[in-house]
């Protein structure tokens, strides 16, 4: 289906037609990638979790393609091939996506912008949010709720406290999947050494260890037993995961860390009201945050520079978008009293250029619009 009968089909064509023209008017040139894309860097991205949800074939010379399931990774994959790869860019784009969704249509509509290679990262994030605003606007939608988080504010936090690296590498690993995070944290309170497990020896000798130290050992076992992966895992990965293992055991997150984590994820409110107890918490510990709050103000400056009412915001500390190559701000729209899922999402993803393969860091943006849950107000 083309891109200009699937929104005729969803009767959107003159609103859709408009928000490109919109994107097109505010700089951003309009991007095409292809629909069929190589599988392995959504697999590599997204965990192998994805792999029910993609519609996959395998071409004659055996590699593995999907159609795209969304269009953030496609178009950052165009951008790195052109000719302006590591300069600024921003780019729009309109078509269908295809993802396993239960009951609902595999094949939907996913508009959006992508902007790379902006040193003014807070501007650039403030003006993703206003552009999305703008997105729903053009649909008749203002019954809208603003979701904020910035998993950035995370890592600093977790980074200055006196953590071991493998728990620093596992608690940033797992914030934006809320479920392994709140399973880190519970389990740290009940007694880790009184179960057993079929690996007992290999995390007795890993206990304390680093991470090379960690590798060589399984480097080691892994020779013996003639083999160099497991379940497709490499050996680095499932050194990793053995070390997670053998510190999850040990219980050694210290217990008043264990508490501010605590503290910090319950923060919430609107951006002034939440940077102000987010100061007020890194002083009672006496962590140095300031940079990263100094960014998270400027940000939201910028944000009422653009006309958003920022005391209207939903920021949370707990807020995530569920995607591992956010590294800062993130957002969602969501349908007011009738929002579990997002009408538009996006956010600061500064790593995904280089594990595509850009041999700097590209600073990167964006977000994408669900075209039928705008149209029809219903979410996707």
């Amino acid at each position: 289906m083309s891109q200009t009968s699937a929104a005729t089909a969803t009767g959107s064509a003159t609103p859709a037609a408009a928000l490109l023209q919109s994107f097109a008017q505010a700089g951003y040139a309009h991007a095409r990638p292809p629909i069929l894309q190589p599988a392995e860097p959504f697999l590599d991205l997204s965990g192998e979790d994805i792999r029910k949800s993609l519609y996959l074939t395998t071409d004659l010379g055996g590699d593995e393609l999907c159609l795209r399931p969304d269009l953030t990774i496609p178009v950052a994959r165009d951008y790195l091939a052109s000719p302006r790869a590591g300069q600024p860019a921003g780019f729009c784009y309109l078509g269908p996506v295809f993802r396993y969704r239960g009951g609902k249509p595999a094949e939907f509509n996913q508009a959006g912008v992508e902007s790379f290679g902006r040193a003014d990262r807070a501007a650039a994030d403030a003006e993703m949010l206003a552009l999305a605003i703008e997105a729903a606007r053009a649909f008749g939608r203002t019954d809208i709720d603003i979701r904020t988080g910035d998993v950035a504010l995370f890592a600093a936090l977790i980074e200055a406290l006196d953590l071991s690296p493998v728990w620093k590498r596992r608690l940033v690993k797992d914030f934006n999947r809320k479920v392994s995070l709140a399973q880190d944290l519970r389990q740290l309170t009940l007694d880790t050494g009184a179960t057993g497990n079929e690996y007992e020896g290999v995390l007795a000798a890993l206990a304390g260890s680093d991470r090379k130290a960690a590798l060589a050992l399984v480097s080691d076992l892994m020779s013996i037993a003639g083999t160099s992966n497991v379940g497709g895992r490499t050996v680095a990965e499932i050194a990793d995961r053995f070390l997670e293992q053998s510190t999850l055991k040990g219980g050694a997150l210290p217990r008043e860390a264990l508490h501010l984590i605590e503290r910090f994820l319950g923060i919430a409110g609107e951006p002034d009201d939440a940077a102000a107890q987010l100061r007020a918490l890194a002083a009672d510990a006496g962590l140095d945050l300031n940079a990263v709050l100094d960014d998270f103000e400027t940000r939201t400056g910028f944000m009422a520079a653009r006309g958003i009412a920022t005391r209207a915001i939903r920021f949370s500390t707990a807020f995530g978008r569920g995607l591992d190559y956010y590294t800062g701000f993130e957002f969602e729209l969501h349908a007011r009293g009738n929002g579990a899922e997002p009408l538009a999402g996006g956010g600061r993803y500064d790593g995904l250029l280089t594990r595509l393969g850009a041999p700097t860091p590209i600073p990167a943006v964006g977000f994408s619009i669900w075209i039928e849950a705008l149209a029809q107000g219903s979410t996707p």
